[in-house]
């Protein structure tokens, strides 16, 4: 089996997938505690670097993703396919489980 390389360049998502950069988990609470790295929280919180084309309509044209690459976004906590690229995280998730785009 031949070995593939991927990086943020050469994933294109399909349909109305969207492929996100996670943020970084906070490395302490509020208080200052430091936390070890079992007890942080999967972040929920990334950007958009790659979108596909967009969902298909019963008719067969596209409907535009609701998102852009840049936006800063909020998605559900489980959702999607979590990827390694280097030392940099990613997840693979449909647009239906973007919850809201941050400002």
């Amino acid at each position: 089996m031949a070995a593939v390389s991927l990086s943020v360049s050469t994933v294109k998502p399909l349909s109305d997938r969207v492929f996100v950069k996670v943020s970084e988990s906070e490395e302490k609470t509020a208080g200052g505690i430091l936390l070890p790295d079992t007890a942080k929280e999967k972040p929920q919180v990334g950007e958009v670097v790659q979108i596909g084309p967009g969902k298909r309509n019963d008719d067969g044209s596209r409907q535009a993703p609701e998102v852009g690459v840049g936006d800063k976004v909020l998605y559900s906590k489980y959702a999607g396919t979590d990827i390694k690229l280097g030392s940099d995280e990613y997840v693979l998730l449909t647009e239906k489980d973007i919850l809201a785009i941050v400002n």
